[in-house]
Order: C-alpha cells, then structure tokens, then sequence
C-alpha cells in the first residue's frame, strides 16, 4: 500500500507524530505520512521547488490563472465567496481576484492553511484588493471546510484546490477527500481543481529530482525532523533521495533510501530497527491525469465539468466543475 495520503497538519500533537511514525515506519515496505513534510523548513523548501525551471506547475497555473480569470468566475456565477484549500502565500488566489474586472460587488476570501506564517503573508497579499473580507482558517482540510460551511453566505461559493495537490492522494483517498469538499458546498457552487497532467516520465523524473538537489532535501527534511522532533537516530549523511516513475499507476514515487546498515531507534514512538543498506522508505505519491480521469474523478464525487483551461507545452489543466 502507498503511504498515506492525509490531511497536511501544522498542528499534529507529538503524540499523533510519534502514533503515526510507529504506525508507517513498521509498515512493508516502510513509510511515513507526507504530512509531515510542512514543518518551517520543509514548507520554504517546497516554495523553493516551486522556482525551480524543472518544476513547472506553479508558473502553468499562475499563467492560466492570469489569462482566464475573469472567464474563471464568469462561469462560475461571479461568486461572493472563495475558498482556497491549501492558500500557502495567497498569489495565486490574488492572481484570480485581480480578474474580476474591477467588480464592485464585495467577496469573501477564506484561506484554509496549515501554516500560521503562510496565512499571514497571504493577508497581506490579499489586504491590498478592493472589496475583500479576508477570513482565515489556520487548520486543515477538513476542520477549515467545516468552519467555511458553518459561516452563512448570501451567494456562491467557488472552491480553489490547486498545484495539483490531489495528486498527492491515492485513488480513494482523492474520492474521499473531494466528497468531503461536495458536502461543504451546495448545489450550483463551484470547484477550481488544478492538476497536473500525464507526460514523458523522464520529464517528470526531472520535475522530482531535480539537479540542484532542492527536491532532495525537502524529502530528506522529514527525518531531521524526526531526529528533532521525536528523538529518532537516523543517519541523515546515509540516507539519500530517491525518485522513480510508476507508469501503472500514472504517478512518481519518492523515497528515502539507507545507503548502509543502520539502527534506528525512535524513542517517542517506542521504535528500534535495523534500516538495511538499500532498503526504502516510501514518503509520497504524486499523482498525474489525463482529462478523462479528472472528469470521472469528479463525477464520483457529485460534480459536473463545466469548463476546462490547458497548458498543453507545461502539460498542466484546470478544470471547473459544478455541484450537482
């Protein structure tokens, strides 16, 4: 089974930490949560990805967000309400409330983040536009939705899941999630889902291991993190980062694997093993599509494709969808 695709969390007491890494690292093979990636460090080195040449999602889907915009809320009703799942430094979601063609109609900008520090930039990239209120949620997927959906609208409602984060998600656990999303919408609201599409696997190869070794640290980042957080003993000078495609399942895979023989001991959660040389630990998935598979992906979950924009060169789609 791949590793779990969670709900990213800034907050995750040390005992879930601790319950969670005796859980994944006893698995076969290993793993651990990818949501552990976002501490501090591990969140500026995904930023860091973002500007690398090789990674061209972020710099797809702020282009496609610029230039389709105003089309963007026009088809989805001029909503009163935008939620952003996941709003990291809220430039993207600037980048689409710039294209409301100077509306004079307020709207109600609620950022969901797992970060503190990243909500805080947002506001201050958001305060600058006319006729926003700014509400946000520091929390996760799930208790943002559940805050957004108790607070009443007089409108619509567009949902913003972006940077193909649902590629992060296996196969069910993308359903579950975006079912959980349909619950917290009502029927002829809207979803904005950004996700990167199916391409050359050398290609992507270079996308997740890329030759200034950023990718590389953000995966190695979760076991100084361990080492920090838990107490654990890994051998951070014998670890390395792995990246491989799974054409099967239409996805790359990052690992870490032991470059030599090496006991590991996580006291807070009661571990100690022998990492064999060689041996992997599986940290996450990213997930790629063709059109098809994002409409029926949707559609199992109760929404209808209305409108999709494509960067066919950086291979990247975003596709909106209605509440049925």
């Amino acid at each position: 089974m791949p590793p779990s695709a969670l709900s990213p969390t800034a907050d995750v007491s040390l005992a879930q930490f601790a319950a969670d890494a005796r859980h994944y690292l006893t698995q076969s093979p290993r793993q651990m949560a990818s949501r552990y990636f976002y501490d501090a460090l591990g969140s500026r080195l995904f930023d860091a990805i973002c500007e690398l040449p090789w990674y061209r999602v972020t710099r797809a889907e702020t282009a496609l967000l610029a230039r389709h915009g105003a089309d963007i809320l026009r088809h989805a009703g001029a909503p009163s309400r935008i939620v952003e799942l996941g709003s990291g430094s809220g430039a993207k979601l600037a980048v689409l409330a710039e294209g409301r063609d100077r509306m004079t109609k307020p709207i109600q900008l609620h950022l969901i983040d797992i970060s503190q520090a990243a909500l805080e930039t947002a506001v201050r990239a958001l305060d600058a536009l006319e006729n926003v209120q700014i509400v946000t949620h520091h929390a996760t997927y799930e208790s943002g939705l559940d805050a957004m959906s108790a607070e009443t609208s007089s409108g619509s409602t567009l949902a913003m899941f972006l940077g193909s984060n649902i590629g992060n998600f296996d196969r069910a656990a993308a359903d579950a999630l975006l079912m959980r999303l349909r619950t917290s919408l009502a029927r002829g609201d809207s979803l904005l889902i950004g996700t990167d599409l199916v391409k050359p696997e050398a290609e992507l190869l270079l996308a997740y291991d890329d030759p200034l070794g950023v990718t590389a640290a953000f995966n190695l980042n979760l076991f100084a993190r361990m080492n920090r957080e838990l107490g654990a003993s890994f051998a951070l000078d014998q670890l390395r980062h792995v990246a491989v495609g799974n054409p099967d399942e239409s996805r790359v895979e990052m690992h870490v694997e032991s470059l030599s023989d090496q006991r590991v001991t996580v006291p807070a959660a009661g571990l100690d093993f022998i990492l064999k040389a060689g041996e992997r630990i599986w940290t996450e998935n990213s997930h790629k599509y063709t059109a098809s598979d994002v409409d029926r992906m949707l559609q199992r979950s109760g929404f209808l494709v209305t409108e999709r924009w494509t960067d066919p060169q950086a291979g990247f789609a975003l596709t909106l969808a209605t509440c049925t």
